[in-house]
């Protein structure tokens, strides 16, 4: 029984003097990047993380002031669409340390899509990166949350 009392009192303790997990910090919100261009809004969708532009600056197109479109797609099908409401991040789960990976994100200025994480470096700051093959090459923003 002393044993038994003796292994229990270990496990407690070795439990109790583990630190407490991190809080995961979550990329759900309004965020808006350096240039300030547009806002964008991560949200849940089914069990990954989307991304959707939800203010533009410049909504319309100087040369026709109508609304910027999603011309540059290279499915021709999808260049009238509108920028502004355009889902242009998919596919992120959870893959630890405040890290969401394996997304996509595409960039409407070029018609290109790129594989992406986001990572979150504060409640209020994150790190989105989007590379070609190894996320060693790429290019990261910070983003700030608006809201």
């Amino acid at each position: 029984m002393h044993k038994y009392f003796v292994f229990l009192l270990a496990l407690w303790l070795g439990v109790a003097a583990r630190p407490a997990q991190a809080q995961t910090l979550s990329p759900l919100g309004v965020w808006t990047n350096a240039e300030k261009k547009a806002t964008f809004e991560i949200y849940k969708c089914g069990d990954k993380f989307c991304g959707k532009i939800v203010t533009l600056t410049v909504p319309n197109d100087p040369k026709t002031g109508k609304p910027k479109l999603d011309s540059e797609n290279p499915d021709p099908k999808l260049r009238t669409r509108p920028r502004l409401g355009l889902d242009f991040m998919q596919g992120f789960s959870y893959d630890g340390d405040n890290k969401w990976d394996n997304g996509k994100i595409y960039d409407p200025e070029t018609g290109k899509t790129y594989s992406c994480y986001m990572k979150m470096e504060s409640a209020n700051m994150m790190e989105v990166k989007g590379y070609i093959g190894f996320s060693l090459i790429g290019k990261s923003q910070t983003w700030t949350r608006v809201k």
